[in-house]
């Protein structure tokens, strides 16, 4: 190998160390976002929740569909305000440089029914400029609906038109929040 070639390799394998060493700080900075918004979460803090999303982000779930960064800004405040007996884990954070995986399991009292809820769910992130850009939460609307319903979301919770119901409830709540903060600020 000639000198130069001995140099230009050493400029290639330096410059591809730069750059490993640049993704895993990405990742890092990923995995402690994803810690700083569930620990937030654990806490009912839902403007440190907030804090983590970029101002272009999307929301979705089974139950409130896709939400817009203010939709989802507020869903996470009206929760946060309305939770009862609430205990949040979270596990398995996984991240790369652009995406983050984790499952977390909530456990409260549906305020509706009285009833107690332990929904386990899976989260699926994209990121953009080190914030949440797209936040996926999946996890089953029929269990969901047999824990917060009772023998009715036990019998039905598999139909759509009970899964509607839930989702056009769901909506009219955080319309109803929505217009309250419009009237606050």
């Amino acid at each position: 190998m000639t000198t130069l070639a001995k140099a230009k390799w050493r400029e290639l394998t330096y410059a591809a160390s730069l750059a490993g060493q640049a993704e895993q700080t990405q990742v890092n900075a990923h995995q402690a976002l994803l810690t700083r918004f569930y620990q937030a979460f654990q806490q009912r803090d839902a403007a440190a929740m907030s804090a983590c999303y970029h101002p272009d982000a999307q929301f979705h779930d089974p139950i409130f569909g896709t939400l817009s960064a203010p939709e989802v800004v507020a869903m996470w405040h009206m929760l946060c305000q309305s939770a009862e007996e609430f205990m949040l884990l979270y596990s398995d954070v996984q991240c790369d440089a652009r995406y983050g995986t984790l499952e977390w399991v909530a456990r409260y009292r549906y305020r509706p029914t009285g009833r107690l809820v332990v929904n386990e769910v899976t989260t699926e992130v994209a990121f953009k400029e080190g914030l949440i850009l797209h936040h996926d939460d999946a996890f089953s609307v029929a269990r969901w609906a047999a824990q917060a319903l009772g023998p009715i979301g036990r019998c039905a919770g598999w139909t759509p038109w009970l899964q509607r119901r839930i989702r056009q409830q769901a909506r009219q709540s955080l319309d109803r929040f929505l217009q309250r903060q419009a009237v606050v600020v």
